[in-house]
């Protein structure tokens, strides 16, 4: 009964454990924090989250896959801006030969370079500047505002307003000359001193445009011509016309694509521009912002719930999309805080400090181990490791290495005797002397034997045109019948190349074939299998 409630009760644990890095990952569950109060990535696999048994770990960190060991001191200081450092009176020996500062040399100086340096001048001789080295964390690498001095920004503020003085007065003045021309100088004082309360009014007069032009900038009366006489109707253009065209903005033929029949743009057709100063990002810019999200979302809905047997359609019946897409919304956010709040009360909290147990963190496993009353593991020992078909470390034959420890001559041994047979007994150092001793032996009775040899007496060639035929050894032929022959043969090839009708009657033939007339139908036959019969 023991060792089968231990049992249960580790796969209990277990799956209490895998339930919690579900919920984690589906963002049910709070994330864990580590001993510096950051959130850990729930979705971190398990081999680089979890500490090596080593360190004793005791709360879930990422510290052990940093270089924990070193500590570097991160600072929030920035580089101190037109500070500088000591200035001395006379050249100092090492400094720099044009300017004189001790803190870089004369290629790395950035004053103009004078007619006569500093070294031999003596005069003039520029401060040293501060050199400050310090290591930046992370976040204060990608910080965008380290350095900022907001008291320089006072300087913008001056200036807005001293253009918006000048902006009042240029108005005021505009309206006075107006005034002067429609009213006496009574009136016109009168009506200065009323509007200096009301600074709206000045800005009426400011690029004022007819309100009925402003409402139809974008459209353009055109005259249609049809069939039946013809009508006038209105057109919209896309763009206002001070506007440059967005096939204009970018000439390259391989740049966005403009098609001229919708007159879109998808692409953007400056994508290395600065986005704070172009107008214009493409089309598909408008598709992402906006309520065009709102709106694909509540579409995805339709045909999700079409597939899971809704009667729903967008396009007949939007307003009931959109009402099963609100009631699916809200269905959603309470399934999931009701999720959420089971989970807390079964396995607590982790953002709130309650420590969790030590069985949760470090006490996962795969194995069932079960033990007896005593203490003792009966079933679920350690893993063994994996041991290879051949038996490792077993020194036979009285050998102290295993056989392949050595190589010679593309060939395996021992390392301990230099031996390359399998199964022979060790002999040692005496066996290794033996051997080389026996091969300065082999060299040696090599070089003898190749001394010793007599060379074979060279053979005279016989040259004659015996190509692919078998010619006994002992054969002696006549040279002078043997040239005798070859004219014969020459002859005779000669006379076949002419018409045989030519040919006369009275013609012998001899049966004999004497050597040499053989030996001449050999040199003068054409082979069809050489490669060279066309150079004969």
């Amino acid at each position: 009964m023991a060792t089968a409630s231990v049992a249960f009760k580790s796969r209990e644990d277990h799956r209490k454990q895998l339930e919690l890095e579900e919920a984690r990952k589906a963002g049910l569950a709070p994330a864990e924090v580590d001993e510096n109060g950051k959130e850990i990535n729930p979705h971190i696999p398990q081999y680089m989250s979890s500490a090596p048994w080593y360190l004793n770990s005791d709360k879930p960190s990422l510290k052990h896959q940093k270089n924990w060991k070193l500590e570097p001191n991160y600072t929030k200081s920035w580089y101190n801006r037109g500070e500088k450092g000591y200035q001395a009176t006379k050249y100092r020996k090492g400094a720099c030969t044009n300017c004189g500062a001790m803190t870089h040399d004369s290629k790395s100086c950035m004053d103009r370079p004078r007619k006569l340096g500093a070294k031999f001048t003596g005069k003039h001789i520029a401060a040293d500047e501060i050199i400050e080295e310090f290591e930046l964390d992370f976040d204060g690498k990608r910080d965008r505002w380290n350095g900022f001095d907001p008291s320089s920004y006072a300087y913008v503020v001056h200036r807005h307003e001293a253009k918006d003085e000048a902006r009042k007065k240029f108005l005021k003045e505009q309206q006075l000359k107006k005034l002067e021309k429609n009213k006496t100088v009574e009136e016109e004082v009168e009506a200065s001193a009323d509007d200096e309360d009301d600074d709206d009014d000045l800005k009426v007069d400011e690029a004022k445009v007819d309100e009925s032009k402003q409402m139809d900038f974008a459209k353009v009366e055109k005259r249609v011509r049809t069939t039946g006489g013809g009508s006038t109707g209105t057109v919209r253009n896309l763009r206002i016309r001070e506007d440059t065209a967005k096939y204009l903005l970018n000439l390259d033929v391989n740049s966005a694509y403009y098609d001229p029949k919708t007159r879109s743009m998808r692409e953007d057709p400056l994508p290395d521009a600065d986005p704070n100063e172009k107008f214009y990002a493409g089309d598909n810019q408008n598709r992402l912002s906006g309520q065009a999200l709102e709106f694909k979302q509540l579409n995805l809905h339709a045909f999700e719930a079409f597939d899971k047997g809704q009667d729903v359609h967008m396009q007949a019946a939007p307003s009931q999309a959109e009402l099963c897409y609100k009631n699916f919304k809200v269905a959603k956010e309470h399934l999931k805080s009701h999720v959420k709040e089971t989970i807390e009360q079964k396995y607590g909290n982790a953002a709130t400090g309650e420590e969790i147990p030590r069985e949760l963190l470090l006490g996962q496993s795969e194995e069932q181990v079960e033990y007896d009353r005593a203490g003792r593991i009966i079933k679920g020992q350690e893993i063994a490791l994996p041991k290879s078909k051949y038996e490792e470390d077993v020194y036979t034959n009285n050998h102290t290495s295993v056989w392949g420890s050595w190589w010679k001559d593309f060939q395996w041994g021992y390392k301990c005797c230099k031996q390359t047979i399998r199964n022979s007994y060790c002999t040692g150092a005496a066996g290794i002397e033996a051997a080389e001793a026996m091969g300065e032996l082999m060299k040696a009775n090599i070089a003898r034997k190749e001394a010793s040899e007599d060379k074979p007496a060279a053979v005279e060639e016989r040259k004659l045109a015996t190509w692919g035929t078998d010619v006994p050894d002992d054969l002696v032929l006549n040279e002078k019948k043997l040239a005798e022959a070859l004219k014969k043969q020459e002859d005779k090839r000669k006379r076949e190349e002419t018409d045989e009708r030519k040919r006369k009657f009275n013609v012998k033939y001899d049966n004999d074939v004497t050597p040499e007339e053989m030996e001449a139908y050999r040199m003068k036959r054409v082979h069809h299998e050489d490669p060279m019969k066309d150079f004969l």
